[in-house]
């Protein structure tokens, strides 16, 4: 039996001191086997129950936080009692078991009654009610509601509720369109998360809605700096499970964004691998249409359909991808109802921009052009007051509506704009989506050198990244409008000239300042265009063709 004992308390010490490490799988373990020799006292219930939380152990969660409601009852600690049954109603709300949630709140909730008012626990328990208010849309006097958690929070000292309740009061003035004070706030409530002063779940939680937010309302600078710290924080604590699913999403965004597709389409299904089996299920959603977007933007039409139809299937609302990917199938009326239907479901503002720019561009092209203007002026009032890149999703959808109108003048100025904010965040794709749209407006007003400039620095982008589909209306543009028969860019034709001179690839590279491996690909490029298998089948297609 001394033996049994002895081990059980190397266990307890053994978990201790993993959990102060962060090696949350480990201290689950230790503090496991402790606990089934002899039951645990509540401080390292608490450890185990905190451990299997941030392993993702959800229902070890769940009935340890029971336990430990139970023993903080029996110690006579109130307070404490009312902590377990708060973090659990919490939880049960992340996991859509509002019944049972709201029952252990309002055990929490009985429990403090009795309490004083610098009972810090009365702070955390206004935290349910304000993000119930926020997301039904009830904003009038929750702002009020906030500065109450924040009072209690200050004068209890409790760092964790004061950068939670800043990060919530963020969150609600981005709703109302107060957009640079609340991601002030987020940036506040961040700087303490990143200072290593909160606990690991409110940090975690913090993170995760403030990236949520960047992303929301396009402050994407701000989404790229708090992801790659998100990111540094999950890999210092490599046995961390919860959060490390959402990290995965946020970094394939970010990716896609930036025009690292391959990574991209790795981080998302990592994701949705790793949290289909867990409860957070709306993340998985978030990682399947991740997935789909770049296989729709590659022209993989079939892996794009299974990923909306997983996250559908999950939960989540698989437009403007879906009707995008019609769109592209050439199903533009089954595409503009979608577009429509959602639409017509949706108020709250922010989500609107999310499906504004696809409507519009979907709208275009069914020759909707009023309707595409209205919502053209909608994206343009969202965006007043808010960041750089919404003024510059507003400035494309303005310059694409004055172009589908006959305006090729006054699309200029604002697609030149947009195009100037894309390149400067590092959005090749979308820079060169705008690329395309100022090639037209110059081929309508006569001007086709500046068109073949602009076409050729898109077909360049696209080419790079494989997204085929804007490859091939590239060419099919090219082919309807009568220029270049054979295919080939003004680049490729300065490299035929040289692999025609005789030039490496290599010495082509150092002419042109280009490197090696994009000269390679101009080369396999003019061979396929022109048909030929060799550079000396290359060589002579260009004396035959008078193109040297």
């Amino acid at each position: 039996m001394k033996d049994a004992s002895d081990q059980s308390a190397r266990d307890v010490e053994r978990g201790r001191k993993s959990y102060a490490e962060r090696a949350w799988a480990d201290a689950y373990e230790a503090l496991s086997r402790a606990d089934r020799a002899t039951a645990l006292e509540a401080d390292d219930l608490e450890r185990l129950a905190r451990a299997a939380g941030y392993t993702a152990r959800d229902d070890d969660f769940l009935r340890l936080m029971e336990r430990l409601h139970q023993a903080r009852l029996d110690q006579g600690d109130g307070v404490g009692a009312a902590h377990a049954a708060f973090w659990l109603g919490f939880r049960l709300i992340g996991v859509g078991e509002i019944g049972r949630a709201s029952g252990w709140l309002a055990r929490a909730q009985r429990l403090v009654e009795s309490e004083g008012p610098d009972c810090v626990l009365r702070g955390y328990l206004l935290l349910p009610v304000i993000y119930r208010r926020i997301f039904s849309g009830e904003l009038d006097g929750t702002e009020a509601l906030i500065a109450q958690v924040v009072d209690i929070a200050e004068r209890c000292g409790d760092r964790d509720l004061v950068s939670f309740a800043r990060a919530v009061h963020g969150r609600l003035l981005v709703r109302q369109g107060r957009i640079e004070e609340g991601l002030s706030l987020l940036d506040e409530a961040m700087v303490a998360v990143t200072s290593d002063e909160l606990s690991p779940l409110i940090a975690g939680l913090i993170y995760c809605g403030t990236i949520s937010v960047c992303q929301q309302v396009y402050a994407l600078n701000r989404a790229r700096e708090w992801t790659s710290a998100l990111a540094s924080w999950c890999e210092a604590q490599p046995q961390l499970v919860t959060f490390t699913g959402n990290c995965l999403v946020h970094r394939a965004e970010i990716m896609q964004l930036g025009g690292s597709w391959s990574e991209a389409i790795r981080e998302a299904r990592n994701a949705a691998e790793r949290l289909t089996r867990s409860v957070d299920l709306r993340i998985a959603a978030d990682a399947f249409y991740q997935v789909a977007e770049i296989h729709r933007l590659r022209g993989e039409f079939d892996e794009a359909e299974e990923g909306y139809r997983r996250a559908s299937q999950l939960g989540a609302e698989p437009h403007p991808g879906l009707a995008l990917l019609r769109l592209a199938q050439e199903r533009a009326d089954v595409a503009a109802n979608a577009i429509r239907r959602v639409l017509g479901m949706t108020s709250d503002r922010l989500q609107r921009v999310r499906l504004l720019p696809a409507s519009i561009e979907i709208l275009l092209a069914v020759g909707e052009i009023e309707e595409a203007k209205a919502a053209c002026k909608e994206l343009e009032e969202i965006a007043t007051n808010g960041t750089d890149v919404l003024a510059a999703m507003a400035a494309h959808a303005r310059g694409a509506v004055a172009l589908a109108d006959g305006d090729a003048s006054a699309a200029i100025e604002p697609l030149r704009r947009a195009f100037q904010v894309w390149q400067d965040i590092g959005a090749p794709y979308i820079a060169a989506r705008i690329r395309v749209l100022v090639g037209e407006a110059y081929r309508a007003l006569g001007d086709e050198d500046g068109m073949l400039l602009e076409l050729d620095a898109a077909r360049e982008v696209f080419e790079r990244l494989g997204a085929a589909p804007d490859v091939a209306r590239l060419t099919a543009r090219e082919g309807r409008a009568g220029t270049r028969p054979h295919g080939l860019t003004p680049r490729e034709l300065e490299v035929l000239r040289l692999v025609a001179s005789g030039k490496t690839n290599k010495l082509i590279a150092k002419e042109l300042c280009l490197s090696e491996k994009t000269v390679d690909r101009h080369v396999s490029n003019i061979f396929m265009k022109v048909n030929v298998a060799s550079r000396a089948g290359a060589t002579a297609y260009a004396y035959e063709h008078g193109l040297i």
